[in-house]
């Protein structure tokens, strides 16, 4: 078995400086859905409160105000008639004893729409509260792309005959009943390829081979991939000299819609989503190519890249791949302005849609669903189907993914798409 060895510090590494952008973005949080107590609405703005110096402002008040705020978070009700008369009108503005923000200017956001927010959903934040984008999610993304590349070009890589696509097609067919459960789908993925393509190598360090099959043996080792910068709010001027904002946060209504059979759109959800606009942020790719070179697989799979130039273009092509498909789901949609109630009028998603080529590196975070996640894209549409049958909900006879979400803007009109991202190497 393989022991940890106390790997040198990387001597030869290509390193570059990305600028990462997006029309909106998603990134889940470790709280999936927050609780009422856990945001404050108005006409205009979502605020989400420090409790710390919530619980502080309202022991200083006096009176029953804590008791009141503690038996409002046991019963999960709305606080806002409670920081009225705790803080008056503008209670946006109230402090803690300490002179602490309870509303901290970077935990508020844009409402854009007039509906009343339930199930709010939470983007990700870092330590400090602030809204960011991790690392781990862009090298999972990452790792996505280099598994479907190495799937899709099989006999390019001389990856294993076992775990050639009509291989691990044949197995899920075996295994359909096993995936009903929720603990054997986390897994069955490594199983059946992720850990021989990124884990079955021996590792040769210091003249000694090292072998088995973990971490330390996943090529992915090689590549570091840090933490975005902060999401912070700012201004930048176009070309035509307008003001726009630059991340600007915003809780959105998304729309969850899918079809009937005659492709007439069908409206199922409204979801409503802590989001970026217009994200600019900056983050660095790393790439240890002398560690890469340690890596060698026992079934001799070539590792199907030696830069990050190499590596951006894998991403490339899977988010071309993912392009075609949406372009393809979005071109045939037919608007339905009688949607239970709801106009799903989607010319603004096909206008997005209208280039044959992507222009995009990545899709990231929420949204991208199982064809961003996962590599069901090189899989056969029927089995693809019964993949999402056994694991989700089912919708026999339809694609998978049968549905989408597409975001709302504050005029009611469908008008972006969530997940793409652009790489920008400065």
């Amino acid at each position: 078995m393989l022991t940890s060895p106390v790997l040198k510090k990387p001597e030869i590494y290509e390193s570059k400086r990305i600028r990462l952008t997006s029309p909106i973005l998603h990134i889940g949080s470790v709280v999936s859905r927050l609780n009422p107590f856990e945001y404050v609405q108005t006409a205009k703005k979502v605020y989400l409160p420090n409790q710390e110096a919530l619980a502080k402002a309202f022991k200083k008040q006096g009176g029953r105000f804590l008791d009141d705020y503690i038996e409002a978070i046991n019963d999960r009700e709305d606080i806002s008639h409670l920081l009225k008369q705790a803080f008056g009108k503008q209670w946006w503005n109230a402090t803690d004893g300490d002179g602490e923000l309870i509303f901290p200017k970077y935990a508020i956001s844009q409402k854009l729409t007039d509906e009343r927010i339930t199930d709010l959903r939470p983007m990700i934040r870092n330590g400090m509260g602030k809204l960011f984008i991790p690392g781990s999610s862009i090298k999972g993304a990452i790792r996505t792309a280099i598994v479907y590349h190495l799937l899709k070009h099989g006999e390019r890589y001389q990856v294993p005959a076992s775990k050639r696509i009509s291989e691990i097609e044949k197995k899920l067919h075996s295994r359909l009943g096993e995936l009903s459960n929720k603990h054997t789908q986390k897994f069955v993925d490594d199983e059946l390829f992720m850990e021989s393509l990124f884990s079955d190598f021996t590792l040769t360090y210091q003249d000694k081979i090292f072998t088995g099959q973990s971490q330390n043996t996943d090529f992915l080792r090689a590549l570091k991939v840090s933490d975005c910068e902060e999401l912070s709010e700012t201004k930048t001027t176009n070309k035509q000299g307008q003001e726009i904002p630059i991340n600007l946060a915003v809780v959105a209504e998304v729309i969850v819609s899918s079809r009937f059979p005659d492709y007439l759109a069908k409206y199922k959800a409204s979801i409503y989503v802590e989001m970026v606009r217009n994200v600019q942020t900056e983050l660095t790719l790393s790439l240890d190519t002398e560690m890469l070179a340690w890596f060698k697989h026992k079934q001799k799979m070539k590792i199907p890249f030696t830069n990050l130039d190499e590596l951006l273009q894998i991403c490339q092509e899977f988010t071309q791949d993912q392009w075609n498909y949406e372009r393809n789901y979005w071109q045939n949609i037919k608007n339905n302005p009688r949607a239970s109630g709801r106009n799903l009028d989607f010319h603004y998603i096909r206008e997005f849609y209208t280039p044959e080529e992507c222009s995009f590196t990545l899709r990231l975070g929420w949204g991208s669903g199982m064809t961003g996640t996962t590599v069901d894209l090189l899989f056969k549409d029927e089995l693809r189907s019964e993949i999402r049958n056994r694991c989700g909900l089912g919708a026999p006879k339809f694609e998978a993914p049968k549905s989408r979400r597409t975001v709302v803007n504050p005029n009611g009109e469908i008008r972006f798409v969530p997940g793409w991202v652009k790489f920008k190497v400065l």
